[in-house]
C-alpha cells in the first residue's frame, strides 16, 4: 500500500524509503519551515550589528512577536499548503477568520511557535543528520585528513567516502520522520477532526446512500412488476367484458373487477410516485417540484431557479422535503395558499416553502419534519423552520450541491 503521509513512509525499508521521494519531499519541508522564521532570524541579525540597549532591545522584541501574531493566519495559511509535501490527505475547508473563533487562536499560536522555536528544532535535525555521513564522504577532499600522515591514508579516505555513501540513505529515516512528526502537529492545530464524529458522519451517509438504493429497486420492480401485471390485467377484463352481453349475470361482476382494478393501478402508482418518483430520476428536481404542487389541493405559487440536475442525493433530499411540507400545508395548516423557491447559492440548493395557514408546527408532533431534518444533515445541509401560532410558516432547507 503506497504512503499516504512522510510518517508512515519511515515505517517502510531503508531500500523502499531511500529509492521514494518522501525523503526529498520531507527535506524541502522542513526547509520551507525557515520562511516564517524569516523575522525571528533578521531580528537577531539586527541586534548583532546594532547591538541595541535593554530599552530598545526589548522594544525590537515586543514589535516582531507584534508582527508575527498579526501575520499569524498568513503563516498558517502557508503552513497548511506546504503540508501536502509530506501529508497527502485532503485537509477539511478552513474556517472563517474571525477574532472569536478558536481556530483563529489556533493558528496565531502555531504560528508564533513555527516561527520562534519550530525552525531550530528543524534545522538541529536536518544538521545532526546530513553532517555525519556528508563528513565521511569528503574525507578524501581534506588535506588534514588520515590520507596526509599514513602510508595507507588514501586506502582509509575511500573507506571513510565508502562508509559515507553507506551512512546517507539511512539519514532520510529521522528526516522523513521528523518531518511526519511535524506535519501530524500541524494538521492537530490547523486542521483539527473529530475521528469518532467523522466516522459517524460517513455511516449517516452510507445509511442515507443505501436506503435511497433500496428505494430506488423498490419502485423498479413495482413498476415493472406488479403495475405491468395490473394493466394486463385491466386489459384482460375489458376484453372479456366486451365477449359478455350487457344482459349476462356477469356483466357487472367484469365491470366492477375492471374498476377495482383501476382503483388498485392508480394505488399502485401513487405508492410508487411515493417510493421514488420516476420523474425525479429522468426530468430532475424542477420537474419533480411541479409534478407535486400541480397534484396538491392547496394552490401552490412556484419560483424554481434551477438550471441542469443536481448531485442525486441532494435532488433526493429536496423533493422529499418539499412533499413532507406540502403534505402537512394540505393537512393541518388550514392555508388558502403556498410557495415553493428554489435556486442555488454560494454551492448550496436553497429550498424554501411558506404557507399563509395557522402556524404552530412542531416537529415533535410526528409531521416528519425530524426526518426531514434528519436526512438534510446526512448530506451536509440543515433544515430550518419558522412556525409561530398563528402562522405564516416557512420553511427553509440548504443543501451543499457542486453548483
Amino acid at each position: 500500500m503506497t504512503p499516504r503521509t512522510a510518517l508512515s513512509a519511515a515505517a517502510t525499508p531503508p531500500w523502499r524509503l531511500a529509492r521514494s521521494a518522501w525523503p526529498w519531499r520531507s527535506l524541502v519541508y522542513l526547509a520551507a519551515g525557515l520562511v516564517p522564521a524569516a523575522l525571528p532570524m533578521a531580528l537577531l541579525v539586527a541586534i548583532e550589528l546594532l547591538r541595541p540597549g535593554r530599552t530598545a532591545l526589548i522594544g525590537l522584541l515586543v514589535a516582531a512577536l507584534l508582527i508575527v501574531v498579526a501575520a499569524g493566519p498568513l503563516i498558517a495559511g502557508f503552513d497548511r499548503r506546504r503540508l501536502r509535501l509530506v501529508d497527502t490527505r485532503p485537509l477539511p475547508a478552513r474556517p472563517p477568520l474571525r477574532l472569536r473563533e478558536p481556530g483563529t487562536w489556533r493558528e496565531i499560536g502555531y504560528a508564533v511557535l513555527s516561527a520562534c522555536v519550530a525552525w531550530w528544532l528543524d534545522v538541529a535535525v536536518v544538521l545532526l543528520s546530513l553532517l555525519p555521513p556528508l563528513m565521511l564522504m569528503s574525507a578524501p577532499l581534506q588535506p588534514s585528513g588520515p590520507g596526509a600522515e599514513l602510508p595507507a591514508g588514501p586506502w582509509f579516505a575511500a573507506m571513510l567516502c565508502a562508509a559515507g555513501f553507506v551512512m546517507l540513505p539511512f539519514a532520510a529515516y529521522p528526516i522523513t520522520a521528523w518531518a511526519g512528526a511535524r506535519a501530524a502537529i500541524a494538521r492537530a492545530v490547523l486542521a483539527p477532526t473529530d475521528t469518532d464524529l467523522v466516522e459517524v458522519m460517513r455511516s449517516r451517509e452510507r445509511l442515507a446512500a443505501g436506503f435511497d438504493s433500496e428505494r430506488r429497486r423498490i419502485e423498479r420492480d413495482l413498476h415493472d412488476g406488479a403495475q405491468q401485471r395490473l394493466v394486463a390485467l385491466s386489459v384482460t377484463l375489458g376484453l372479456a367484458r366486451l365477449q359478455v352481453a350487457d344482459e349476462h349475470a356477469v356483466a357487472p361482476l367484469l365491470d366492477d373487477a375492471k374498476q377495482q382494478t383501476a382503483a388498485a393501478l392508480a394505488e399502485l402508482r401513487e405508492l410508487i410516485r411515493g417510493v421514488h418518483p420516476q420523474v425525479l430520476s429522468d426530468r430532475g428536481l424542477a420537474a419533480a417540484i411541479r409534478d407535486i404542487a400541480g397534484r396538491s389541493p392547496v394552490p401552490v405559487e412556484l419560483d424554481l431557479r434551477l438550471n441542469g440536475r443536481l448531485p442525486a442525493p441532494v435532488e433526493v433530499t429536496a423533493y422529499f422535503a418539499v412533499n413532507e411540507a406540502l403534505a402537512n400545508l394540505a393537512r393541518h395548516s388550514r392555508a388558502a395558499g403556498g410557495r415553493v423557491a428554489a435556486w442555488t447559492q454560494d454551492r448550496r440548493l436553497v429550498l424554501e416553502v411558506h404557507d399563509d395557514g395557522a402556524g404552530g408546527a412542531d416537529p415533535a408532533r410526528g409531521t416528519g419534519l425530524t426526518g426531514l431534518a434528519d436526512r438534510a444533515a446526512a448530506v451536509g445541509g440543515r433544515l430550518l423552520l419558522a412556525s409561530p401560532p398563528g402562522g405564516p410558516t416557512l420553511l427553509r432547507v440548504e443543501l451543499p450541491c457542486e453548483r
